[in-house]
């Protein structure tokens, strides 16, 4: 019984702290309050709430918290990280996590989230800002999903939301953010 403590101790230390060093978040300081949860917009769509995902990851569960589709459903609009009342930035965890799975080579739970925002930081750096129109046909190619929501993209496009051709203000400036960015992922 104490080898099995230790070896869960050993690998909460490890995931932990590679958790701390991709996002520079020490999760010990949740201690499962479920604030972050039971403020969470998307939470009912996730297997997994955040303090359970937080718990997770404090126990070392790597497997559990990579088989998880909560760090891909998340919205980023760092609701649980404003209610944490010890600040642990939830939402930097769950984006720590993704990085993390990419770098062990873990495939998602719902690829097409990841494919999506591949796509979508792509039409950043190269626009600028995101070209709606051009970012919905790069994601039907990739998903190969042709006819998912071809009415509601009809309906934006007949009320204008879908600018048929990009504007390139700032894509210099962008370019340049990205390349600073993959220098610092680099060292």
């Amino acid at each position: 019984m104490t080898n099995e403590v230790m070896q869960i101790e050993d690998k909460s230390f490890e995931f932990s702290d590679a958790i701390a060093m991709a996002g520079g978040i020490d999760t010990s300081w949740c201690y499962q309050c479920g604030k972050c949860a039971t403020g969470c917009p998307v939470a009912y769509e996730m297997d997994l709430t955040p303090t359970q995902l937080m718990h997770a990851i404090q126990l070392g569960l790597k497997d559990v918290v990579y088989n998880s589709n909560t760090m891909l459903l998340c919205a980023q609009c760092q609701t649980c990280s404003t209610r944490c009342p010890q600040n642990v930035d939830i939402a930097e965890v769950l984006a720590a996590v993704k990085v993390l799975m990419q770098r062990d080579k873990k495939k998602a739970q719902i690829p097409d989230v990841l494919k999506f925002n591949k796509r979508f930081l792509g039409n950043i750096k190269w626009f600028g800002r995101t070209y709606e129109l051009g970012m919905a046909a790069i994601l039907k190619l990739t998903t190969r999903k042709f006819t998912q929501d071809v009415g509601m993209g009809m309906k934006m496009l007949r009320k204008g939301k879908f600018p048929l051709f990009p504007r390139f203000k700032g894509s210099r400036v962008v370019r340049k953010i990205f390349k600073r960015a993959r220098k610092q992922e680099k060292a």
